[in-house]
């Protein structure tokens, strides 16, 4: 995903409300809204993924967990024609959200706010995402992110299956 591709992405709060800032700088205003108002947050992103006849939907959402006070997530939405395995879609899935956290590291660096990577992929070889689970591993940690998988995945899994 090119920079203008991250811009063009369409964020959403979980009302419906519209984000009409660039992303960057609406999270930039969040943290120094939640900091100024005495929360201790942490971002976790992820992304999921429903098939839906030839169309892959997307969901990616950064989440905003404010520390033992519940939290909040922003959202973009996007769907694919492209016809791809399980392993592609999550590798795809995990693509989206390491973009994202990339373009977002820097800010959440100078607010000194921790930033983890969630993918929904199984743990449990015996499910079919597992397939992705190495690579997606390999990838987010090369990074130099923190990894969470399925169970403690809840941005990927939870939130964004939510949306998706």
């Amino acid at each position: 995903m090119t920079q203008d591709a991250l811009t063009d992405m369409k964020w959403r709060r979980f009302d419906g409300r519209r984000i009409e800032l660039p992303i960057s700088d609406a999270v930039r205003e969040t943290l120094l809204r939640e900091k100024a108002a005495g929360h201790r947050l942490k971002v976790c992103i992820g992304t999921d993924s429903q098939v839906r006849g030839k169309v892959s939907e997307f969901a990616t959402v950064i989440v905003f967990v404010r520390e033992k006070k519940g939290g909040f997530m922003f959202i973009a939405n996007y769907k694919s024609h492209q016809k791809m395995s399980i392993r592609e879609r999550m590798i795809l899935e995990v693509a989206r959200s390491v973009e994202i956290s990339y373009a977002l590291c820097n800010l959440l660096d100078e607010h000194n706010v921790e930033l983890e990577v969630h993918a929904d992929i199984n743990t449990d070889p015996s499910f079919e995402s597992n397939t992705a689970l190495k690579e997606a591993m390999g990838y987010i940690l090369g990074m130099g992110f923190v990894f969470k998988a399925k169970p403690d995945a809840f941005a990927s899994s939870a939130c964004a299956d939510k949306v998706c």
